[in-house]
Parts: structure tokens; sequence; C-alpha cells
């Protein structure tokens, strides 16, 4: 019988070593912009319980968490009730008591609540971990991926907003992508709903106004149409949701169409205070914008809403968040305000790959390399090795006496700069060969100056 063909689930991937250079890339780029901003490093695990998960992405989100069977017998508990399409989730809930992590943000949320007495307020955390989603696999969306996420809590100033603003730039900056930073806020689409008299169906349609970059205007009122929002809502809000112009044209003419809506007031004043902070800032990249379409379906943001998307090629967003005044309520710590956003490192690597942006010395595993010519050699070329390396030069020598055009082969695949030739009459003389590998040039060097040698040289 034909062994069958090894292969991952959908949605995942694997990397390879080129590959992991260009990750880590990326997630030492971030991790050094979030330390910059006086954020420190916490990690929760992979899974979580499904009480903690259930409920706080909404109902689209709940079928989207993958949940992990309970050990042993699993089948305990279930219920002839249970076996049916219609009570589908009564079933999971009886088999499952854990579930893989959705996002970051929830665990955070459970976290602080678990800690609370440890913590200093506000705290600033970072986190890096991978999240998992049982999502259809399409380009830019996969089942599990990193989430990059930064978040400030226990304060409620809008200048954490301001700074969450600064960190995307300086972040997608340092990355060399160019991009969009569109803002909105949670009351401004409460209010919206409200002056069109459609209060109780804020998750309807804030879940499908996100969608209008993706499917169109016609689209998204279609969708309204079919969540049982009136023909006469869908009337009003066209306005509302097609307005153009810059963010302070628009906030005023929203602040006399929602006059009514003392929520929709409180958004749109805290929009301003926002941009004009923005507006303020010097040497900003990104191009800021107030995206009244914007809503983002994650149930629990109450403020100001981020979304970034890359100008340079069609994906979708690239980090996103929000601020959130009662996240920790639902775990008995209630309003402890908190703002934060999240980098999608595996859709900032599908960018940064399409549009060539990473370095290309990125990929080498070493910056130098020692050729190897036999045993008696080898022995010689080690404590060189070592030395190189004491001084923080990544150095490798070649494990096998191969042909020298297979060495520098090997040399050149991974991008290395230098290789080190040590034979018999080198030793002899007390000097070794450097050969410069992106321009040919190869010169003697006394044993007792290669290190300063080499690192003049890795350092032009």
């Amino acid at each position: 019988m034909a062994s069958q063909k090894p292969s991952i689930p959908k949605g995942t991937r694997d990397f390879s070593p080129v590959e992991m250079a260009k990750r880590n890339h990326i997630f030492e780029t971030i991790q050094v912009t979030f330390r910059l901003y006086g954020y420190q490093p916490i990690e929760t695990p992979a899974m979580e319980n499904l009480s903690t998960l259930m409920g706080k992405y909404g109902e689209e989100g709940d079928k989207l968490l993958f949940k992990i069977l309970n050990s042993g017998d699993f089948t305990r508990g279930i219920q002839p009730s249970h076996i049916s399409s219609e009570n589908a989730n009564a079933l999971s809930v009886a088999i499952c008591e854990k579930g893989l992590r959705y996002d970051l943000t929830v665990p955070f949320a459970r976290f602080v609540v678990q800690h609370q007495n440890d913590i200093n307020f506000p705290f600033k955390r970072y986190q890096m971990q991978p999240v998992w989603r049982a999502d259809r696999p399409q380009k830019g969306r996969y089942r599990e991926f990193y989430q990059c996420d930064v978040d400030v809590i226990g304060s409620t100033s809008l200048l954490n907003d301001v700074e969450m603003v600064i960190i995307i730039d300086d972040v997608f900056k340092r990355l060399g992508i160019a991009n969009t930073i569109k803002l909105n806020n949670r009351k401004i689409l409460s209010g919206m709903v409200e002056v069109i008299g459609e209060t109780e169906r804020l998750i309807d349609i804030t879940v499908a106004i996100d969608k209008m970059d993706k499917i169109g205007i016609e689209a998204v009122n279609t969708e309204l149409s079919q969540r049982g929002v009136s023909q006469d809502a869908i009337d009003k809000l066209q306005p509302i949701i097609r307005l153009k112009g810059t963010h302070s044209e628009k906030l005023g003419i929203l602040s006399k169409v929602l006059a009514s809506s003392a929520v929709a007031l409180e958004g749109i004043e805290e929009m301003r205070t926002i941009f004009a902070h923005i507006d303020a800032m010097q040497g900003l990249s990104s191009v800021v914008e107030l995206d009244l379409s914007l809503a983002r379906g994650l149930n629990y943001y109450t403020g100001t809403i981020f979304e970034v998307k890359a100008n340079d090629m069609e994906m979708g967003s690239i980090c996103g968040g929000g601020r959130y005044d009662d996240l920790t309520g639902i775990f008995g710590l209630p309003n402890v305000s908190g703002v934060g956003v999240s980098f999608g490192a595996d859709r900032i690597f599908d960018v940064m790959q399409h549009l060539n942006l990473f370095p290309e010395r990125l990929m080498a595993g070493s910056q130098v390399m020692f050729a190897n010519f036999g045993p008696v050699e080898a022995v010689f070329c080690l404590p060189i090795v070592q030395r190189l390396r004491a001084m923080g030069i990544s150095t490798e020598l070649y494990p096998d006496a191969a042909k020298m055009k297979k060495q520098f082969d090997y040399a050149n695949r991974k991008n290395i700069q230098l290789v080190v030739i040590v034979g018999e009459s080198e030793m002899q003389r007390g000097e070794v060969t450097i050969k410069n590998m992106d321009t040919g040039n190869q010169e003697p060097v006394k044993i007792g100056d290669i290190e300063q040698y080499i690192q003049k040289l890795l350092s032009t």
C-alpha cells in the first residue's frame, strides 16, 4: 500500500528558514517599536475555557471558534436533544470545555481581571502569539495566524488613542509599507442607528456596512434589507455613510445630521480631539482619514475604532483595533477602559513579499563561512570561528571537506557575505584568505587581524 503524501490543514502554512528570517524581521520591528513606547510583554495559553471565549465576538465569531474535545470519554453528558442540526451549539458545549483563542484581546481582559492585584494601572502590554479561526481560507485569510497586539488599559485618556495612531505609523514606516489609517467611533455609529430609528439593529447594521470596502454600497444596502432594516432607514443612512470631504468637514456635517443624538455628539467630539492631536503631529507618513463606513464587527468596541490598509496592494486590513470601555466587566471587573490595536503579521508578510520590501541581507543565516580543507585545517579554524562568534558575528565552518565549488555554492545560496579560506599554505604563513562574495575580491589577512578586518568589511 502506497504511503499517503503528508499535508497540513487548509488555512495553515509551513515557513522555511528564509521565510522565518522575514517573519522575524517583522516581529522584531514591531517588538522594538512597542518597547519604545513603554509597553511590556505578556503571554496567555493557546487554549482558554470556552466560557471565556463564547459570546464575546458576536454570533458569527462564535461559529468560528475552534473547540477542543474533552479528554477521555467526551460523549459523557450528551443528551438525545443535543444531537440535531438545530442544536449544534448545545452539542459542542456539552463535549467541549475549552477552545483555541480567537484573538488576544479577550484573553488579555481575562488576564487583567485575574491578575488585577499585581498590575500597575494604566497597564501597557504587548502580546505576540498565534490565534485560530475556523474561517474559510482565502487570500490573506488564514485559520492559524499571528497577532501582534498592543493595549493600554485603565485609562480613558484620548491621548492613548492618539498614541495608537503614532505606533501604527511608526511600525509601518520602519517596515516601509505605505498605508492608510482609517478611524471611526462606535458612538457615532450608535447615534447614527438611533437617528434613523433602528436602535435595536446596531449589530446588524454595523456588520453590514463594515463590508462596504469589500462588496460595495449596493450590496451593503441589499444585505441591510435582508437583515430586516426598513427601506426608510436605509435611505436615511445613505448620506451619512457616503459622506465625502476632510475629517473636519465630515465631523461638521455629522454634528448637524446627528444633532438629536447625545451619544453621537460625544463620539464626534472625541474624534475632533483625536484629529486635532494628529494634525499637530510632525512627520507622520501614514494617510489618516475618518471613514464612517468603518464598523469592525467585534461587539466589545465602544469608542474609537482603527483599521489600516496597505496603499500599494489589494489586501484586507493589516492592522485594526479600538477602544473598549467595559471588556473586563464580563469577567467581574467593570468600568476599566482600554484601547489597543492588533498587527496582522501574516498579512504584513504577504504585503512585504509582494512589494519586495524585505532587506536583502536578511536571508543570510551566517555572515561568515570558513571553508573546510580537511581535519587539520578544521582544527586550526575552530578557535578563530569561536572568537568571531564571541564578537557577535554569526559564523559557521563548512562541515565537510568538499570541493570548493560546492562550498562556494552553499555560501551563495545562503547569502553569506564572506568566505574565509585556510589551506596548508595559509596556515604556514600564519594568515587566511578572505573572499567577499558580493564583489569577488579576496585578500590575505594575518591571523591576528582577522576580527578587525571582518568587522570593518561587514560594517561597510
